[in-house]
């Protein structure tokens, strides 16, 4: 959605109707006037030996290190490199239910916890004034 290249790039003519991405990765364009296809390239993913060693460069962009080791390459629904799918958004892993459940937990708790300190000090001053 921002424009950013690929490598191996791929091209895609002017005469271009429609373009999918499928769950292999390929890139098919349907040309105008034709009734089938056409198979541009595939689209590679990469994956790390270790990612908690990839730097971060903002906007959601990575970059390889020493620490993150070398990339290996592979396709949409290879072993480890996951699938491409088009039209989708990335979903979250997070249950926003449970969370606010959790957070409402949390809060409680600091409330709690707010009013023994307040009990507490006031259980103290008439001790100091005596």
């Amino acid at each position: 959605a921002d424009g950013y290249p690929i490598e191996p790039s791929i091209s895609i003519p002017g005469d271009t109707v429609d373009v999918t991405i499928n769950v292999r990765g390929e890139v098919l364009a349907l040309l105008d006037g034709e009734t089938e296809p056409e198979n541009l390239g595939i689209i590679q993913l990469a994956i790390f030996p270790n990612a908690g060693g990839l730097r971060s460069e903002g906007n959601n962009l990575f970059s390889a290190t020493e620490a993150s080791g070398e990339p290996l390459i592979g396709q949409s629904g290879g072993t480890g490199f996951g699938t491409l799918m088009q039209g989708f958004v990335e979903r979250s892993n997070v249950n926003p239910v449970e969370e606010i459940t959790h957070l409402i937990t949390a809060q409680r708790h600091y409330e709690m916890n707010s009013k023994v300190i307040a009990t507490a000090e006031q259980m103290m001053t008439p001790a100091k004034n005596r």
